[in-house]
């Protein structure tokens, strides 16, 4: 249930970066649908997915752009994999970024999506190219500069935003003791006598030689990073209890972010997180949840929910169908 409400959102999933993983093996398509209760009314929003690709409607009627679609629905998701957030990747890092800014702010899904299009046209002819023309590979830099320099400033903003929200949350979930700050590690830096488009083209014009021989592009937003500092110490060295607290910051952080920015409270998806968290850090998150926020939490153990409000349904779901409903 909670992957396909995130799919419904986002229009993928967080499970499989494979749509067709989706379908149920004996058939065809999938088709998915929500009726959003929003401020100003309902939106009805649909997804149908064949083996051929997806269709998104908004009222019905097709969407042709993702910018066009994400964003009518928001989620805030916190599973487990998410403490990967912390010591993953930085493939992990910027995914999380694309997702929740693109949820508050669709025009960087555009601009992302125009950046990863000009991206893939240089890398193509970095790779193919038997000689290369000086003046075509500037043209692309100028087009990568300046779609890359929308989605990290879109980026940047985004950080300053979240570290706001998330420093006064993992304040209080550390008993004030916790200072947390949030950095965006970009392979572009600019000094103070440059702006982010100069320093962007000089950034590109000295990795050109190691861009040629790697056949790659080895600066911009897609081999950015951030980094979480507590006290101003690197997380990534810290317990496993401040990461699973900062992750929570972090998940709390979004909530008030998006509804700062959206004036509408995301849907909050917990996907079989409350075993893994301590009761202090349980207690923080229910009492998110008894802020009248619409939540969906997937258990195998009821004993964690004890102190939900009142007001909630329990579904049994065995071999896929729901076997029991009730309040």
């Amino acid at each position: 249930m909670l992957e396909a409400i995130y799919f419904l959102a986002l229009t993928r999933s967080h499970r499989t970066r494979t749509d067709k993983n989706l379908i149920h093996f004996d058939k065809e398509q999938l088709h998915l649908s929500g009726l959003v209760q929003k401020n100003t009314g309902s939106i009805p929003l649909e997804i149908e997915l064949t083996q051929k690709g997806r269709v998104t409607k908004v009222n019905h009627l097709k969407q042709a752009r993702l910018s066009d679609y994400v964003g009518h629905m928001n989620v805030v998701l916190f599973a487990p994999e998410d403490l990967q957030l912390i010591k993953g990747a930085p493939s992990v890092r910027r995914k999380f970024i694309d997702m929740e800014l693109g949820q508050i702010k669709p025009i960087y899904l555009s601009d992302l999506t125009n950046y990863n299009h000009i991206l893939k046209q240089r890398n193509t002819y970095l790779k193919s190219a038997q000689k290369i023309d000086e003046t075509f590979l500037s043209v692309l830099d100028d087009q990568l500069v300046d779609y890359g320099c929308r989605v990290m400033n879109h980026r940047l903003d985004f950080i300053k935003k979240l570290e706001h929200f998330g420093r006064k949350k993992h304040f209080e979930l550390s008993n004030q003791i916790e200072e947390l700050s949030i950095a965006y590690q970009s392979s572009v830096k600019p000094t103070d006598k440059e702006d982010l488009s100069k320093s962007f083209k000089i950034a590109l014009e000295k990795s050109r030689s190691r861009d040629l021989f790697k056949k790659n592009t080895g600066v911009g937003p897609h081999r950015d990073d951030i980094s979480f500092y507590i006290n101003g110490m690197d997380a990534s060295f810290g317990s496993q209890g401040q990461h699973r607290s900062l992750v929570l910051s972090i998940k709390l952080a979004e909530i008030e972010l998006m509804e700062s920015i959206t004036t509408e409270s995301p849907i909050l998806l917990l996907d079989d997180v409350m075993s893994e968290l301590d009761n202090t850090r349980q207690l923080k998150l229910l009492e998110t949840i008894s802020h009248s926020i619409q939540t969906f939490i997937t258990t195998t153990s009821l004993d964690h929910l004890q102190n939900l409000p009142e007001n909630l349904s329990i579904f049994t779901i065995q071999d896929g169908k729901v076997a029991v409903n009730r309040n």
